[in-house]
């Protein structure tokens, strides 16, 4: 039976669990942090935009930035939650994933993951449960991912 990786995060936490037989308990391999997770723009970056000149005329405007501080610190630990994964993966820890995080979260997890990586993922779940403790996180994920606690079974749509 392939091991199977869970992974739950949000912008603040990640955790990697894995499971082996459907009726094992989540143990937990990983844990990765990101402190600036809940800090607010103003908190990450105090300085203001920088201003430029308009190309016609005598008028100066604020350049703005493409993401906010705070994207771009969700982006930043999209990326090394993807380096954590690709480590684990290489070790063997696991032969399939599901990804368990917030909808933005995830899409930044997306374009962090390597190729292995994503080739491995057999469920995605747009759903933010960090609030949970580990035994109400494995029941809640029995519900949610069937495939994890019946291998071999497809989520019902």
């Amino acid at each position: 039976m392939k091991t199977t990786g869970i992974l739950v995060a949000d912008q603040t936490l990640a955790r990697l669990f894995t499971i082996n037989h459907p009726k094992d308990p989540l143990v937990e391999i990983a844990e990765l942090t990101n402190a600036k997770g809940r800090l607010h723009d103003r908190d990450i970056d105090s300085d203001r935009p920088g201003r430029s000149f308009d190309t016609m005329g005598k008028g100066r405007h604020a350049m703005s930035k493409q993401h906010s501080a705070t994207t771009q610190q969700e982006i930043r630990f999209a990326g090394l939650i993807g380096d954590l994964l690709a480590d684990h993966l290489h070790r063997g820890d696991f032969q399939r994933l599901a990804l368990c995080a917030p909808p933005k979260l995830l899409g930044f997890l997306r374009e962090a993951l390597s190729e292995p990586v994503a080739e491995c993922i057999f469920m995605e779940l747009g759903k933010d449960f960090m609030h949970m403790k580990d035994q109400d996180l494995r029941a809640h994920l029995a519900e949610e991912l069937p495939t994890i606690i019946q291998p071999g079974r497809t989520p019902a749509a």
